[in-house]
């Protein structure tokens, strides 16, 4: 069964906008190398940029929050021209690209600096997440209730420079050709009309 709402299919256009002029959107659902591959996939997204949110600590360190040690989670800042994708898109390819029920985690990545988080930027995209977390849950698409938090978005950390674009430079990397690639190809076969056209 398919979750309401529906999103609309994105148009088939690069966006000439400079980075300035984007809008941009807030996720977390595991590990971020995993993340940042499949919004990057999507057509109407200039950038994902992995970095740490959802947390208190100042400046925290990859070695921190990997380690459980702040309450930030791996998250993704998302570019995205609205002309071209919606947010309501985005949380469609959000929530179509893991698994919302599992508590703290991600296959193989456990822990709540690997939880399922949404954080929101103002009141529209606070509504629009709630709305479209109801309506999955209501749906009958999974058999548990969705573990995916709503926070407000109070700061974004960007990562270290070598997690930025991780799966495209590492390709060689076990755990990218073994977890993040299989999990993007998943997404690129259930929304195929999603992605930019190579």
């Amino acid at each position: 069964m398919n979750p309401a709402p529906k999103a609309v299919v994105i148009k088939n256009s690069t966006s000439p906008k400079k980075m300035s002029e984007l809008s941009k959107a807030y996720f977390a659902s595991g590990c971020f190398w995993c993340v940042e591959a499949i919004f990057e996939s999507v057509e109407g997204v200039r950038e994902a940029v992995s970095g740490y949110a959802g947390g208190t600590k100042e400046h925290p360190t990859y070695q921190e929050v990997g380690g459980g040690l702040t309450d930030h989670t791996e998250a993704v800042e998302v570019y995205y021209d609205p002309e071209v994708v919606s947010y309501a898109t985005l949380l469609e390819v959000y929530y179509g690209s893991h698994n919302p029920t599992t508590v703290n985690g991600q296959h193989p990545d456990f822990g709540t600096q690997y939880r399922s988080m949404i954080l929101y930027n103002n009141e529209a995209e606070k509504k629009a997440a709630q709305d479209f977390k109801n309506a999955l849950d209501a749906s009958g698409t999974y058999s548990a209730p969705l573990a995916t938090e709503i926070e407000p978005l109070t700061k974004f950390w960007v990562a270290e420079e070598y997690h930025q674009d991780y799966e495209k430079i590492n390709p060689n990397n076990s755990y990218v050709r073994n977890v993040s690639v299989p999990r993007l190809n998943r997404f690129k076969a259930k929304f195929p009309q999603l992605l930019k056209k190579e």
